[in-house]
């Protein structure tokens, strides 16, 4: 029975699909093990997206690469020299103290002066050829004081330079040569306008003294503020600017001179991705007027302005960080004539929003002085606007010198809770706090003190901020001001100029 069973057609059938399967493991074993010059059919896909992948990265080294070809030679090394003369301190020996020369005897000797000559370096940017004169572009604290100025040109070309100017406000300064060479590229200005955050950008300058640096990195924010006194937006990117790179250029993909490396933040001194560009735009009409008239000519309005804080911008019917908050007028002045007013919010120039203080110097500062242009501010929550021509602005000591115009001459905040404990004010006091007072105003030389509470503006009460700029604006050429100081009310009158 046992023969008859193995033999039987079902054990025959069952024979042979075992066998097949056995074989097929068997064949797939030795294909697997064998297969490492082949590859199975669904790699194919990963290998083409490896591919794209390979040739996205290419195609960006090669944009790296034709950006540093063109913009290498328009970057060049500024090489400065002040010459100082110092006194130097008369040597002595030990027998002058053994045997002193007796006083009146002996010739009298000068002191002696010696010449010291301090190096300095930086970078800067080719920006314009007029014939045979080649204009740079830098920062204004590269050249300093400099006696002697000398670039170096990529290809190791050197040219004696001369200062044509600069400006202190954006730390920028124009320096030129003369070459007759044709061969000497003038950099591509773009706009640095059309930047945005997450761009890529590379710096390009001679970084503590290695010539033709490229570094590589992103736009990381706009319209960061700078250093006390200049007025630049700057652009903040993580490519690697370091002591030597100012003056360099900040250029975007397309090779384009999108700004001006000025400064970086650093506890070490070395960079840690922290570094600032000028946007190229705040440079060009420096460059028109340092070329044709030897200084930077800005616009001037008249204002003295900040940033309101939110409780302020709360008390006077504005939403916080919508404008530029006007602290005092200058008489006489653009604003003035206008009829700008302090406590106003100035929010808009030709179309253009204004969201804070160094937006509208920026701003007003570019405005040509001879034609209108349309300034929108709001005062008491309501929107008003004039065409103002603005002046030429002088020099900070000749605008000092207008103090006595400067209405009103000092600056309040209301009374919040944060201020109450600060300053001790008692929870039932009304009024706004004097936080500065300008010594040569009007309410300098009437006598407001910061620390001061106004509590009255010609007999009627002040209970907020926007009380006290409605009543002041009403007033006419004196006002009459109720203070309390300490324990003490007092009774001032300011006059204005």
């Amino acid at each position: 029975m046992g023969k008859k069973r193995l033999y039987s057609r079902k054990f025959f059938l069952f024979n042979m699909v075992a066998l097949g399967v056995i074989a097929g493991f068997s064949l797939a074993l030795v294909s697997f093990s064998c297969s490492s010059g082949m590859e199975p059919a669904g790699s194919a896909y990963a290998d083409d997206v490896d591919t794209r992948s390979m040739e996205n990265l290419e195609n960006m080294q090669y944009s790296f690469r034709q950006v540093a070809e063109s913009v290498l030679p328009v970057v060049v090394e500024i090489n400065v020299v002040e010459v100082r003369t110092q006194t130097v301190p008369e040597g002595r020996t030990p027998w002058d103290f053994f045997f002193p020369q007796p006083p009146g005897e002996g010739e009298e000797k000068q002191p002696e002066e010696r010449e010291f000559r301090n190096r300095g370096l930086g970078s800067g940017v080719i920006v314009r050829k007029a014939d045979t004169t080649y204009y740079v572009l830098t920062n204004n604290h590269v050249v300093g004081e400099a006696d002697e100025i000398s670039i170096r040109m990529n290809d190791g070309r050197e040219f004696q330079a001369e200062l044509v100017g600069m400006d202190q406000r954006k730390d920028l300064a124009l320096i030129s040569f003369e070459a007759e060479e044709k061969d000497i590229p003038v950099a591509s200005l773009g706009n640095s306008d059309d930047l945005y955050v997450g761009d890529w950008v590379l710096a390009v300058g001679n970084p503590l003294g290695f010539e033709s640096t490229v570094t590589a990195g992103i736009v990381s924010a706009l319209e960061r503020k700078g250093p006390s006194g200049n007025i630049s937006d700057f652009i903040q990117t993580d490519a690697a600017i370091n002591r030597g790179n100012s003056g360099g250029a900040l250029v975007n993909i397309r090779g384009e001179v999108v700004g001006i490396n000025t400064w970086i933040t650093s506890p070490t001194g070395g960079s840690i991705g922290l570094g600032f560009a000028i946007p190229i735009n705040n440079a060009k009409k420096a460059i028109d007027d340092l070329i044709t008239k030897g200084r930077v000519e800005y616009g001037w309005l008249g204002v003295s302005i900040a940033d309101g804080s939110e409780e302020f911008a709360e008390d006077m019917n504005v939403e916080p960080g919508n404008g530029a908050f006007v602290l005092h007028v200058f008489g006489d002045s653009p604003a003035d004539k206008g009829g700008i007013n302090p406590g106003d919010y100035i929010v808009s120039i030709d179309g253009e929003d204004i969201n804070n203080a160094n937006e509208l110097t920026v701003v007003v500062g570019e405005l040509p002085p001879s034609e209108p242009a349309e300034f929108v501010w709001i005062r008491d929550g309501k929107r008003m606007s004039e065409k103002i021509t603005i002046a030429v602005r002088q020099e900070d000591k000749e605008i000092a010198a207008k103090s006595k115009n400067l209405w009103p001459g000092f600056t309040i905040h209301p009374i919040t809770k944060d201020v109450r404990n600060e300053f001790g004010i008692p929870r039932n006091q009304k009024g706004v706090l004097v936080t500065s007072s300008e010594p040569k105003s009007p309410a300098g030389y009437a006598g407001v003190k910061a620390g001061d509470i106004v509590t009255e503006i010609d007999g009627s009460s002040i209970n907020s901020a926007r009380d006290f700029y409605s009543e002041l604006n009403e007033a006419g050429k004196s006002v009459d001001v109720k203070i309390l100081r300490e324990e003490d009310e007092i009774l001032l009158t300011i006059h204005r100029q």
